[in-house]
């Protein structure tokens, strides 16, 4: 365990070095830039990485079917590599049975990442254990090859900066999200259907994993939702939890507030029907209050992989997903101090200590 945890510091630090972060929270927003863009230089070929998610089949059921839309613009999944998470046993399980799926679906599975790398064109990270992200993400880049990461990027802001800064330096395209930030209510609301968005109640289910920074394994769904309608901005975090609900508030710096509800009892955390019950939220704005709308399902997310892939366009920015990262550890150190507020700054600070 010890090797393993000293493995993954070196190869954090090594990106954060080689991406030439410098001291202080100026010095990383600086430093890290506008999200790098990777033009699309031809090939419709499809690699995923991580055959422990459903996410695995539902898109490449999506890509690869006959009959799929102008909107998947001709792109195929080829090839994957299976692994993967080995600890975790809910998601260890699932990679045998995914892997024959993918092969009935014309898959070819390779033994590596870097025989996937050979066969395709772009890539989907969906390895769900966030702390192999890192590893897998710099294998990718290191080859040029632009990548979607699904949720989480990582599992810690730390590495998550990691990604980024390494992905500017090799100039290749690399954005991560939760298919929550593409419901259409979420996506008008964001571009002013009823003017400013004041402030923001968002949830859904928060299932915890041991591994991972409480909000990272499932909450992040709710919390991309909140970010998507309020953007950027937010300066500090203060958790209220119990062992079945989660309720996280964020000051963002002009005074606007949003809230994050995080569900593990009921219903509507352990998939009653229908399943877009499980997420939602309330935007109020400036001028009226309007419901986020209902889950929409993989496929909105999956068009703005593909004219990621298409145009190199990144859909959401670096910076954004990083404050995500933040505001979920944010959430976890107030926790751990007993519910008093937390600043992103601090967060910041603390990851540029880790590299």
């Amino acid at each position: 365990m010890r090797s393993e945890q000293n493995r993954r510091s070196f190869i954090r630090t090594s990106a954060l070095t080689a991406a030439g972060i410098g001291l202080g929270i100026n010095g990383f927003a600086e430093n890290l830039g506008p999200a790098s863009r990777q033009l699309f230089a031809g090939g419709t070929r499809v690699g995923i990485i991580g055959l422990d998610t459903s996410h695995c089949i539902a898109f490449t059921k999506a890509l690869n079917n006959p009959a799929a839309g102008i909107e998947f613009g001709g792109f195929k999944v080829l090839a994957a590599y299976p692994y993967g998470s080995r600890t975790i046993q809910s998601s260890f399980d699932r990679i045998a049975g995914f892997t024959v799926e993918m092969k009935t679906l014309g898959v070819e599975i390779t033994g590596s990442i870097a025989d996937l790398l050979k066969k395709v064109d772009f890539i989907l990270l969906e390895t769900n254990d966030g702390r192999l992200h890192l590893e897998q993400a710099l294998e990718v880049i290191k080859a040029g090859k632009p990548l979607f990461i699904d949720k989480p990027i990582a599992a810690s802001l730390a590495d998550a900066a990691a990604i980024f800064t390494a992905a500017k330096k090799a100039n290749v395209g690399v954005f991560s999200s939760s298919s929550l930030r593409y419901t259409s209510g979420a996506q008008e609301l964001a571009a002013g259907k009823l003017g400013k968005v004041l402030g923001a109640e968002t949830y859904s289910p928060c299932h915890l994993e041991s591994s991972h920074p409480d909000l990272f394994w499932y909450g992040i769904h709710g919390v991309e939702s909140l970010f998507t309608v309020m953007g950027t901005g937010c300066k500090e975090v203060v958790r209220v939890s119990t062992p079945e609900t989660d309720v996280v508030t964020g000051t963002w710096s002009d005074g606007r507030v949003g809230t994050f509800r995080g569900i593990r009892s009921g219903k509507s955390a352990y998939g009653g029907p229908p399943a877009s019950a499980l997420y939602g939220g309330t935007v109020f704005a400036e001028k009226g209050t309007a419901q986020i709308g209902e889950y929409a399902g993989y496929n909105p997310l999956l068009v703005r992989i593909i004219d990621f892939f298409k145009t190199g366009v990144l859909p959401v920015s670096a910076q954004e997903t990083l404050e995500i990262c933040a505001f979920m550890e944010a959430a976890d150190a107030s926790k751990k101090l007993g519910g008093i507020p937390v600043s992103l700054d601090s967060m910041f600070s603390k990851a540029l200590l880790k590299r």
